[in-house]
């Protein structure tokens, strides 16, 4: 069911973007110490093999729950000239949110299956990967593919890269056949970034994305309450259903949305070594063609305290304003032919003016042999965000906790 997003719009998805920009993180992951010595006569197997289990469990005070089980796994050679990996995902869903209670239904229940598998290939400065992705879920199928160009100059010391994505979206009605009600999204994503060593310690990376949305994105779900001119001015911030429900008009229609949506984000991470840890920011910019420009800062160290243990404060912060046709009331004028309703109206919040603070904190344990810990290692991270909605019905802010318990392994 499409009613219900845990993520801003704004702070949406980097894409491609962390293909580029994740070379960063790995200065984070080495160890203090030097890598113990090849065992004298012991065969070293050109291929390795990753393979990592994680269990993600989201929840609000709006009452929305999410438990995701993800399974994943890549097999590449040594030195890295080629890889295959996957991933499979389930999200159970509940949820019994003030978007569904104002609608008079109750709390629903939604299971999601998503997956998708890839390959790269860069024997030298030069490769080139691929994708596959599809999600299920009653009213809502997506498939989606694209690959990416990459390249290393500079003595290795930049990196460049160019991607393409597409995403075909179909959105339906739960219990109702694609065939007797659907409409399609397509979004085309083009990713383009540089990755910089400035020295030993200092690594910069800068990406630039561009989606392309064409199609109905509108919720079949979403009924917008409307309001006369000489009420709507005095609906309050975060009024409640009881007083919507007796101010507004009768009629209540579904949510409609412009059929085109242009994104653009540009993206800088900057990471630095320490003695005993690394130091990444981040900055993203995003605008978009219907008016929404955010911004998003992120800052956490990654602090390895021994060979075995590593841990990771983080804080982010995210502010927009809200899509031009964004409205608290919207106004229904009455004409000659009856009432007339604005042409594009939604009661997503995640497209009106928000402001959120993330704070977290992860960890990694390496429960691996003496001679390399990180070979099977548990990690966990919780966060949590309180964000404020500055001129929304039914709800003036909304805190989240989201934890993740993962198992990480390495096999070679």
């Amino acid at each position: 069911m499409q009613l219900i997003r845990a993520c801003s719009v704004g702070a949406a998805a980097f894409g491609c973007a962390a293909l580029v920009i994740g070379v960063a993180v790995p200065l984070a992951h080495a160890a203090d110490a030097p890598p113990a010595p090849d065992t004298p006569g012991k065969t070293v197997s050109p291929v390795v093999a990753k393979a990592s289990l994680d269990t993600t469990a989201y929840t609000d005070t709006d009452h929305v729950s999410v438990v995701t089980p993800v399974v994943s796994a890549e097999v590449g050679d040594r030195e890295g000239a080629w890889k295959v990996h996957g991933q499979y995902l389930v999200d159970v869903i509940s949820a019994a949110s003030v978007d569904i209670v104002s609608t008079a239904s109750q709390r629903w229940h939604e299971v999601r299956q998503a997956g998708n598998l890839g390959a790269g290939y860069k024997p030298k400065d030069f490769g080139a990967d691929v994708s596959a992705a599809i999600s299920r879920e009653p009213d809502y199928h997506s498939i989606a593919g694209g690959g990416n160009l990459v390249w290393d100059f500079d003595d290795k010391n930049g990196t460049a890269l160019l991607g393409y994505s597409y995403d075909h979206d179909t959105i339906g009605r739960t219990g109702t056949p694609f065939s007797v009600y659907s409409h399609a999204l397509a979004v085309h994503t083009l990713a383009g970034g540089i990755t910089l060593t400035l020295n030993r310690a200092a690594v910069l990376a800068l990406v630039s994305d561009v989606i392309i949305e064409s199609g109905d994105q509108s919720k079949p779900y979403r009924y917008i309450p409307m309001f006369s001119p000489d009420v709507a001015p005095t609906i309050a911030k975060g009024a409640s259903i009881s007083v919507v429900n007796a101010e507004r008009l009768p009629d209540r229609p579904l949510e409609n949305l412009p059929d085109s949506r242009d994104r653009y984000s540009l993206t800088a991470r900057f990471g630095y070594r320490f003695a005993h840890g690394t130091l990444r920011a981040d900055e993203r910019l995003y605008t978009d063609t219907w008016r929404l420009h955010a911004t998003t800062t992120e800052l956490r160290y990654y602090a390895n305290l021994s060979r075995r243990l590593m841990v990771w404060p983080l804080v982010r912060v995210h502010a927009q304003n809200g899509v031009y046709f964004w409205s608290r009331a919207y106004v229904s004028q009455f004409g000659s032919g009856g009432f007339e309703l604005p042409t594009y109206r939604t009661g997503d919040r995640e497209l009106g003016p928000l402001f959120s603070i993330t704070g977290g904190l992860g960890g990694s344990f390496g429960i691996g042999p003496a001679s390399d810990p990180s070979l099977l290692s548990i990690r966990a991270q919780a966060d949590y965000v309180g964000t404020e909605f500055l001129d929304d019905l039914y709800v003036k802010s909304r805190g989240s906790v989201l934890g993740t318990l993962g198992l990480d392994g390495v096999f070679q």
